[in-house]
């Protein structure tokens, strides 16, 4: 590895290990009914969800904490071989320090180590792979630990039926290290307020506003741009990938992108029924759902993308 003329020569990352964290407390679309003019069907036809978690007792730090715990465990990794913390969220208990600073502290990973915050909205964990992987090679230790966490609970209306529905509480941790392994990223950006937003620090009602119909389209085309230029760019059809993992906002969103892709469908993985949209911990949390139910398999050719508030979107494509 090194430079060719003014380009480096980078490796792909290796998935090493999984692991998420939720809260205790689940709150059914029975539960929405009676905070604000919904019920089941309403819900489950136009986004697919079930049920959500809810932060009770918890909060941001601690589920990325269970989660970074739960994937340095099922991968045996030691706090001392992580030198690189980054963490995707919207919703951090501090505006600083870092949530990643703080998962720093508790998981005793000692002080020669990386860690910051991305914020990139639903596309934060996807930047979060392609800035680890610029990254890994510069550092001393072997492995990068990769955290999408939020407590979307805390800038959600429930008085607003078309935004409360949609969102949940949780945390999904990926741990990765550089290989010889095929990786191509490919990610935009768009600054556009109105679409999907949340205001900052003291500002009065800091809630998420989204427009809907807005997003949904800008998702479907996003998503299926994202795809088709990274399969086209790699010589690859959807006949050479395993599984493709969107972020899980809406299952009609993935829907509409399954039908631009006939005949592979049942390639979409697809758990929002009872986790919602976890905004940048969606990715992560479908990684380990499907890494624990022995899905991931050696060799296999996987894409994940997404999209979110800037607005961002993102595609990689990933060998296992």
């Amino acid at each position: 590895m090194g430079r060719k003329g003014t380009d480096f020569e980078l490796k792909g990352l290796k998935i090493v290990a999984t692991g998420k964290a939720l809260p205790k407390h689940s709150l059914t679309n029975e539960d929405m009914s009676k905070l604000v003019d919904t019920n089941d069907e309403w819900i489950v036809t136009r986004t697919g969800i079930h049920s959500r978690f809810q932060c009770r007792e918890e909060s941001c730090l601690s589920l990325a904490v269970g989660a970074a715990r739960n994937a340095m465990e099922s991968g045996g990794i030691r706090p001392e071989q992580i030198g690189l913390v980054l963490v995707a969220s919207q919703t951090a208990d501090y505006a600083f320090p870092s949530t990643a600073c703080m998962i720093q502290k508790e998981l005793g990973l000692g002080e020669e180590v990386m860690a910051f915050d991305i914020s990139a909205a639903c596309t934060g964990f996807l930047f979060s792979l392609g800035t680890a992987r610029g990254l890994l090679e510069a550092l001393k230790k072997p492995y990068a630990l990769l955290i999408g966490s939020e407590q979307l609970s805390r800038i959600i209306d429930y008085t607003d039926r078309g935004t409360c529905i949609l969102f949940g509480d949780g945390a999904g941790a990926v741990i990765v290290e550089a290989a010889e392994k095929e990786f191509y990223q490919k990610s935009w950006s768009r600054g556009d307020i109105g679409a999907l937003s949340c205001p900052g620090l003291g500002k009065e009602g800091q809630h998420i506003q989204m427009n809907g119909s807005e997003v949904f389209r800008f998702a479907v085309t996003a998503m299926q741009q994202g795809i088709s230029e990274v399969l086209a760019e790699k010589g690859l059809t959807m006949d050479d990938i395993a599984h493709v993992v969107c972020h899980q906002a809406n299952a009609r969103i993935i829907g509409h992108v399954q039908k631009k892709f006939p005949g592979q469908e049942e390639k979409f993985f697809i758990n929002i029924d009872h986790y919602g949209n976890t905004s940048a911990a969606s990715i992560p949390l479908a990684l380990d759902d499907l890494n624990k139910a022995g899905r991931l398999k050696p060799g296999q050719k996987i894409i994940c993308v997404g999209f979110g508030a800037g607005l961002t979107w993102s595609c990689a494509l990933l060998e296992l």
